[in-house]
């Protein structure tokens, strides 16, 4: 609240990978905005490396007070496609849903999302190596960065060892 008025966030809707470039208009023209950011591990070229990016891809929060705040150009800000609406209401988020999202950021902003456990006695797929595409149980952990998998091939079950990066839940 500033002034006594009441300032909520709402939902931007930016064009295709450009959240940071509406964001650092937005943030030009005096509006307040908050993109969050994730850390995460992705596939690239066949290795696994540690990219950021937005945790809500081509959306960002901006805090606005709807009596007092010109809305007029923030859908001509460079990087925004829209503002995200229901009807003709626009989409109000809760103030404690940023709050926590805000919370959870380290120094640089940045989130990091929990590595997905895989426990014992769970069905998981191998995506990678030469068993890519079979399913199995996982048995054990074998190690920080390797697993114990029962996989049942050509009638026959049969333990394997495969990098933890390497599986997925399977269904």
């Amino acid at each position: 609240m500033t002034n006594g008025l009441t300032k909520d966030w709402y939902l931007v809707y930016a064009k295709p990978r450009q959240e940071s470039v509406a964001q650092t208009n937005l943030a030009r023209q005096g509006y307040e905005t908050y993109l969050p950011l994730v850390r995460q591990v992705i596939k690239r070229q066949g290795r696994r490396v540690i990219v950021v990016g937005p945790m809500f891809p081509r959306y960002l929060f901006i805090h606005l007070d709807i009596q007092s705040d010109n809305w007029a150009p923030i859908r001509s800000t460079l990087g925004v496609a829209s503002l995200v609406r229901f009807g003709q209401q626009a989409a109000q988020v809760p103030d404690k849903l940023v709050a926590m999202l805000q919370q959870r950021a380290d120094e640089q902003g940045v989130q990091t999302l929990p590595v997905e456990e895989h426990r014992p006695g769970t069905r998981v797929r191998i995506t990678e190596g030469s068993l890519a595409g079979y399913e199995g149980v996982l048995l054990a952990k074998s190690g920080r960065d390797r697993v114990v998998l029962l996989l049942e091939i050509l009638g026959k079950f049969t333990r394997t060892v495969v990098g933890v990066g390497a599986i997925e839940r399977g269904t």
